[in-house]
């Protein structure tokens, strides 16, 4: 019998790139030739075999999922999840479900869940298709999953013990030990509904007893040693309430949410490789009792992607959230996409991390630095430019007045962007006393340092040449001015900008209109490169030097400038008006990540 014509792929948008191939591209492209799933049926939302059986041919031809659990918020590892399962969806025309798979009421919380889809949709996604919306929870599949457990129990393939966790544990046995069969697994199929059906009532304690699946105690794969199925917990649940006192658990609640929805490829890390057996064994189970519709879901690992000096453990972000170590979830030196975010970057430069680094069949790791070098292509032909001093010292023109005379201020300008003329130009003037960096002046200048030291030339950017003749110091011998001349004649853009040839050039902004400003200047959190590995607790490689906040001064047409605004301040690197803290009246920046790596081996 020949398989109906599959649903019609649609094309991938003819402005998104060419993707480089994996394992996983070519397993749909061959499944999608060969039509696996083109007569599967979709009964409009996620349900049984008979809800399904109802409804036409499933309009997409392959359905993925992004499954977070709603205990934390989401970290750059999620990240790459995300893009992979949204981005296989779209560019083989089907679509992904967001599914919050929370089954577990003890640290799930509606924050974390409304926290992650505003993520997910900062990052470019949406789980709309075909005029619906697949937003689902796991939660709301709690009957269905309790009514498969007593189909296992039925058919004596499922049993309540009540060993404790220890003795469970034990009898478990390990790689080189077969398990011991439970006292209770020979009890009847009858005796085994009735106690979980007072399991479910609310008549035993937490731990007392628990739900498992009857396979193999003798099993190699550990996975397949009569995994538990449902324990008791009596807990308020974020979604359900008091409604239930049992709750699955994850791997089994896992593979029947991806039934229930329809999903053709269920897309996960390497470490849940060793579940596939017991996935593919419970919807089997499950199927041929006719409470799934086929063919089923498969699963499909591919390669955790490791960050160097990062850690993605929920634990320990939790840890240094709650211990101080930073100022929140959100604080620009986390891993999490609010902390990613509020540094500045883009969802642009996050997806094509995530699409540059591929999808292997083994872990990787990846040097911070790649997903810098993503953030910097994406910003550098875009945002403008404007000119900032964030350790500030006065150059003093004493010639100013000879020169120009008394009140005089020097119009000057310069391009919003040097590659983009539509941005415009900004405006600003030069004057008598203008602040510099400090480190560009030095009364003793090493080789090769070409700003300003006694007797030397250089230009102020998008102003004039001044030479300088000498500096101050205050009384504990800190350099308090530079003192220079003004050459006059040598502004930038006139017929004499190029009379007195310079080395070096120096950023500056105006003392009479600089805007005062706090800059944040922000580091990797740890300095090891691989801070969750080894013996050390991972806050003693906490870098110190992660973050300094400074006062610093920045150009007139800043003063205005709203939250969220990306900008290259010359010379200094890429910064972003803080999301929360920044006020026209009182601007904050932060620092996205300097013009260059500096981290390089």
């Amino acid at each position: 019998m020949h398989a109906a014509p599959a649903t019609p792929v649609a094309p991938v948008a003819p402005e998104a790139p060419a993707k480089p191939a994996n394992f996983l591209r070519t397993l749909i492209e061959r499944e999608l030739a060969e039509q696996v799933y083109s007569q599967r049926r979709w009964g409009g939302s996620p349900g049984d075999a008979a809800h399904h059986a109802g409804g036409p041919v499933d309009p997409a031809p392959l359905r993925l999922r992004f499954p977070p659990e709603p205990n934390g918020h989401l970290h750059i590892g999620h990240a790459k999840s995300i893009c992979l399962n949204f981005g296989l969806a779209r560019d083989f025309g089907g679509v992904c479900h967001l599914r919050f798979d929370d089954t577990n009421p003890d640290r799930e919380e509606q924050e974390y869940v409304d926290a992650i889809i505003e993520m997910v949709r900062w990052l470019g996604w949406d789980w709309g298709f075909a005029g619906s919306q697949h937003l689902y929870y796991a939660s709301n599949y709690f009957n269905f999953m309790y009514r498969a457990a007593e189909h296992l129990v039925e058919r004596g393939l499922a049993y309540v013990d009540e060993q404790s966790a220890e003795a469970m544990r034990a009898h478990r046995g390990d790689f080189g030990r077969v398990g011991v069969d439970s006292p209770w697994r020979g009890r009847s199929a009858a005796d085994n509904l009735a106690r979980l059906r007072e399991m479910r009532d609310g008549h035993h304690a937490d731990g007392a007893m628990v739900l498992r699946a009857k396979i193999d105690m003798a099993s190699p794969n550990i996975n397949l040693r009569d995994p538990a199925l449902y324990r008791i917990k009596h807990a308020q649940h974020h979604n359900t309430g008091g409604r239930w006192c049992i709750y699955p658990l994850y791997a089994y609640a896992h593979p029947i949410e991806d039934a229930l929805e329809n999903i053709s490829h269920s897309i996960c890390t390497l470490e849940f490789e060793d579940q596939r057996p017991w996935y593919d064994w419970l919807l089997a189970r499950l199927a041929e009792g006719g409470l799934l519709q086929t063919p089923l879901p498969k699963q499909h690992e591919f390669g955790r992607l490791n960050l160097s000096y990062v850690v993605t453990s929920k634990r320990k972000l939790r840890a240094l959230v709650e211990e101080g170590h930073v100022q929140g979830w959100d604080d620009p030196r986390m891993p999490t996409l609010a902390g990613l975010r509020r540094r500045g970057y883009t969802p642009a430069a996050i997806r094509k991390f995530a699409d540059d680094t591929g999808a292997s069949k083994s872990n990787i790791w990846v040097d911070y630095a790649v997903l810098e070098g993503a953030l910097r292509a994406d910003l550098e032909p875009q945002v403008p430019r404007a000119m900032a001093v964030v350790d500030p010292v006065k150059l003093k023109l004493s010639n100013w007045q000879e020169v120009f005379g008394d009140g005089h201020l020097e119009p000057c300008s310069a391009p919003a962007h040097p590659q983009l003329p539509a941005l415009g130009q900004r405006q600003f003037s030069l004057g008598p006393e203008v602040w510099i960096e400090r480190d560009d002046f030095a009364a003793q200048p090493a080789k090769g340092f070409f700003r300003l030291f006694p007797g030397n030339k250089v230009r102020l950017k998008y102003g004039m040449v001044v030479q300088c003749t000498g500096s101050q110091t205050d009384a504990n011998g800190r350099l308090s001015a530079v003192l220079a001349v003004v050459v006059p004649d040598t502004k930038s853009g006139t017929a004499g900008a190029d009379a007195v040839k310079v080395k070096g050039t120096i950023t500056w902004v105006g003392v009479h209109d600089a805007v005062a400003a706090r800059v944040r200047l922000f580091d990797r959190l740890f300095s090891a490169e691989k801070p969750d590995q080894g013996e050390a607790d991972f806050r003693d490689l906490l870098n110190p030097g992660s973050k300094l906040e400074v006062s610093a001064f920045v150009e007139p047409g800043l003063a205005a400038l709203p939250a969220e605004s990306r900008l290259q301040f010359e010379r200094l690197g890429y910064f972003i008006a803080d999301r929360h803290d920044h006020q026209a009246d009182a601007p904050v920046f932060n620092r996205i990540t300097s013009l260059r790596d500096s981290w390089g081996k």
